[in-house]
């Protein structure tokens, strides 16, 4: 058997994979404190599903595939280890100046306070230039000093980042053995190692980061893997990365930037699945809707789109993992997103968010603030007695409650329109987030199919696809625990990068193909060792270019291992171009292409391709019911309320209507269809035309500006 186990911030979502390629899902609440007790008590769901204990169900698992918010967590909260930075003398403020941007063109306020303080940067006596010649030599005894200086200050990792180590990284090599004679036991990394890629701040926040969570990481993912042990589990346990695959977990310990933002990086690796399979569509939007966060990422001509843009925190405020990523962009809008009204009036949801502890007032722990669970629950839209399969009834009145008081009063609105307004505002915000994204990576939404996934994926879906034009929502059966799904289905993967700079005009073939071996080498290697019994694996090389006049490279695939011509040279110009254009909707096809980085990619398959069959629970329920439900649009109505696990395959069903599982539920608006797909997923068709919100030409959408309105003939009321 196989377990794929993703922790987020509310909830954590186990699928199991039998013999026979059969799946099920679980899904326990996730254990802030102790996240590790929350991946074993979806396992003791697993287990007494399957009339078996705990040990035996984990004496049968193979493999364990582990997502988790861990480490982002942890750089959120300021939990990560007290670290120290090392770079050469006169350059201690990289992570200060960084790129030098900023958001606001006109605001000379200081600089955001780096991710190591000034107080634990220390500056190393040497240099090496940009060739790699040693112009001053590494000062060792000032390096004594300077360990010296770190044990006193009871430093906890170290990060080193010197310039120009990645053309040649004598310094660095020597200063890492300095620190492991001098300062033994305490976690180092160095820059040329994890990340040997041109410019300073991405290579040493990256560097800075990784440090700073191997203490953390190390222990975290050796609990897990101890505490596995200790429960019966004798498998292969493995950690989802940031670029889309997996790895091992002694290995992501090793390198635990790898493991930021691991969960979401899934959700497009299974999306791309049933995007191809429900719709036939080779762009998807792939909405993954939580209880925490709202995270949106894309496959673009069935290609997950990758970033080196990834910020932790605001844009330019935060701290640049300056890692290859695949592109995510996460807004605080989930189940458990907070409603308030400012002291203005207007309504607000998100970011802040109740979490799993104490959760929505409904969840009846001790939560007073309405959130967007509250606001679907006074709607009608989810059964208080069928959450998760009615393993947690919701108090629907303690929900009402605080929707009337944090929004309805304040907002002169009865209790049906508060709860509408905080959905409208909820939507609003994932509508933006997906147009950032698909515009920024030249995608029309109306050439692309919405998948949904996350257990709220389905209350408002079809209104995101509305809002956006697109044709489909494709919401798969396994739509509650797409990420954990994702990682059933990903591959063990690595990436290894070298820096060198050439161009199309004098392209140095003999360095450059030195490069790509030494490359291939290093995949090769990763082949026979973590990926060793592989059945099958792919080796994909990738060229970081840019037109000569820019700052700013795009990664563009190299069409075999090696160029040997000038025809390759010439093809590889060429693929830039349509690159370019693809991306910013220009290309300069007259200009010549530098290219200063190369990279290659190795992926092990490490198992037969599953068969996607979601083993479901016996019909014992009606077929069919109905019960009231509020849509902005007609009010309440009589809706029709069906189990999923019921529905007759390709029998359309007219809105309105709730669809219920045992893990999600799914809202179909008035004049919108559903249909559930021999593959067990639901394709929704949105109402044939949006109901678009007044555009107010400033920062009020129309969604506030109803609001207002409302207030307005309320106070005018109140006046006559």
């Amino acid at each position: 058997m196989r377990f794929a186990v993703d922790t987020g911030g509310t909830f954590t979502d186990l699928v199991v994979e039998n013999e026979a390629g059969e799946w099920r899902l679980y899904k326990a609440e996730t254990t802030p404190d102790d996240p590790v007790a929350g991946v074993l008590d979806t396992l003791d769901l697993a287990a007494r599903d399957l009339g078996i204990d705990r040990a035996a169900l984990l004496g049968r698992g193979e493999m364990l595939i582990h997502g988790t918010t861990r480490a982002i967590n942890a750089i959120i909260t300021g939990n990560t280890a007290k670290t120290a930075f090392l770079t050469t003398s006169g350059h201690p403020d990289i992570l200060v100046i960084r790129e030098g941007s900023r958001n606001d063109f006109f605001n000379f306020k200081p600089y955001p306070e780096p991710y190591v303080p000034r107080s634990l940067t220390f500056e190393v006596p040497e240099r090496i230039t940009e060739d790699g010649a040693i112009r001053e030599p590494l000062d060792e005894a000032a390096v004594i000093e300077i360990i010296a200086a770190l044990q006193e200050k009871d430093i906890e990792a170290v990060g080193v980042c010197l310039l120009w180590s990645i053309v040649n990284p004598a310094h660095e090599v020597r200063l890492g053995a300095l620190l492991e004679e001098h300062l033994p036991g305490v976690p180092y990394t160095l820059s040329h190692r994890l990340n040997p890629s041109l410019r300073e701040y991405r290579r040493a926040s990256s560097t800075c980061i990784d440090a700073s969570l191997k203490p953390l990481m190390g222990e975290y993912l050796g609990s897990l893997d101890a505490r596995l042990r200790e429960a019966g589990f004798g498998g292969r346990v493995l950690v989802v990365t940031t670029q889309g695959g997996a790895m091992d977990a002694t290995d992501m310990a090793a390198a635990p930037i790898h493991s930021i933002n691991s969960g979401p990086a899934m959700a497009p690796i299974a999306g791309r699945a049933y995007a191809a399979a429900d719709a036939g569509f080779d762009n998807a939007i792939i909405a993954d809707t939580g209880g925490t966060t709202f995270d949106v990422s894309l496959v673009r001509g069935e290609r997950i789109p990758w970033t080196r843009e990834t910020w932790i925190g605001p844009e330019l405020l935060g701290h640049m993992t300056g890692f290859p990523a695949v592109d995510v962009k996460s807004i605080g809008a989930g189940g458990g997103s907070i409603a308030r009204v400012d002291r203005g009036g207007l309504l607000h949801v998100g970011p802040e968010s109740a979490g799993a502890v104490p959760g929505p007032a409904c969840y009846g722990k001790g939560g007073a603030a309405p959130t967007v669970t509250d606001a679907a629950l006074v709607l009608g839209w989810i059964d208080p007695d069928y959450f998760l399969g009615g393993a947690m009834r919701l108090d629907a009145a303690a929900a009402a409650d605080a929707i009337k008081a944090k929004v309805g009063e304040p907002l002169g609105l009865d209790l049906h329109e508060a709860a509408a307004a905080v959905m409208n505002v909820a939507t609003e915000n994932m509508v933006r987030a997906i147009e950032d994204i698909t515009v920024n990576q030249g995608i029309d939404p109306r050439q692309a199919v919405l998948i949904g996934g996350g257990g709220a994926a389905g209350l408002n879906a079809a209104q995101m696809a509305q809002r956006l034009g697109c044709p489909q929502v494709v919401i798969p059966d396994v739509a509650a625990a797409l990420s954990a799904v994702g990682a059933l289905i990903s591959d063990l993967r690595a990436e290894f990068s070298a820096t060198l700079y050439t161009d199309t005009t004098a392209f140095d073939f003999a360095r450059v193909n030195d490069v790509l071996s030494e490359l291939e080498a290093k995949c090769r290697d990763f082949i026979a060792g973590p990926g060793a019994g592989s059945l099958e694996h792919a080796i994909a090389f990738t060229a970081e270019a840019r037109y000569p006049s820019q700052i700013w490279e795009i990664e563009v695939p190299l069409r075999g291992n090696r160029l040997e011509s000038d025809a390759d040279v010439a093809a590889l110009r060429e693929d830039f171009h349509t690159a370019h254009q693809e991306i910013f909707a220009i290309a300069d096809r007259e200009s010549e292409v530098e290219i200063v980085g190369w990279r290659a990619n190795v992926r092990c398959r490490l198992r037969e391709p599953s068969k996607r069959r979601v083993v479901e629970t016996a019909h014992d329920f009606p077929a069919a019911a109905r019960r009231q439900v509020y849509f902005p649009e007609v009010g309440i109505v009589e809706a029709e309320v069906l189990r999923l696990e019921a529905l007759a395959r390709d029998v359309a069903v007219q809105g309105p209507a709730i669809v219920e599982s045992s893990f999600t539920t799914v809202v179909i608006e008035p004049g919108a269809s559903v249909e559930r797909r021999p593959s067990g997923s639901l394709v929704i068709t949105p109402a044939a035309e949006a109901v678009r919100e007044v555009d107010t030409g400033g920062d009020l959408d129309g969604v506030q500006m109803a609001i207002l309105y409302k207030r307005l003939e309320a106070i005018s009321s109140k006046m006559a």
